[in-house]
Order: structure tokens, then sequence, then C-alpha cells
């Protein structure tokens, strides 16, 4: 499956257009159901003015599912 990019352009709670990106890592991994070993740091887009979180995503969701399933299925 192609990598999506999704870009924020303004936050939707104060309409301001600065973001930084952060990372949880440590106790506050995101691990999958079919794999519940494999930990992966949470990313976060975090608007500059108002500091609400607007998105937040893993970098390759692929790897939260076992080896032998690590394909997408779409309706």
């Amino acid at each position: 499956m192609a990598k999506v990019k999704i870009k924020i352009v303004q936050c939707p709670y104060c309409n301001s257009t600065q973001f930084t990106t952060a990372f949880q890592s440590g106790y506050a991994t995101v691990t999958g159901v079919e794999r519940p070993l494999s930990g992966m740091k949470l990313y976060h887009k975090i608007c500059l003015s108002c500091g609400s979180v607007v998105r937040s995503y893993v970098l390759d969701p692929e790897k939260l599912l076992k080896r032998k399933n690590r394909k997408y299925v779409t309706d």
C-alpha cells in the first residue's frame, strides 16, 4: 500500500498555521494486538499557538500486523 502524505495546513481550533511534530516513546508506545511485544513511537502534530494535538500517527502502521498478514485489505 502506498503511503499517504497528510498535510495539516490550519489548526481546526485556533486557525494557526504553525505546527511542530513531537513523539511519545517508552511506556507510551503503540503496540498491535497481533504483535504485543512490538512497540512503535506515536507521533503528534501539535499547534504551536494553542497546543492542540491536531493529528497522531505511527510511521509504519503495517508493522502492527503479524508478518504473514502485512497486506492491507480494502473494501
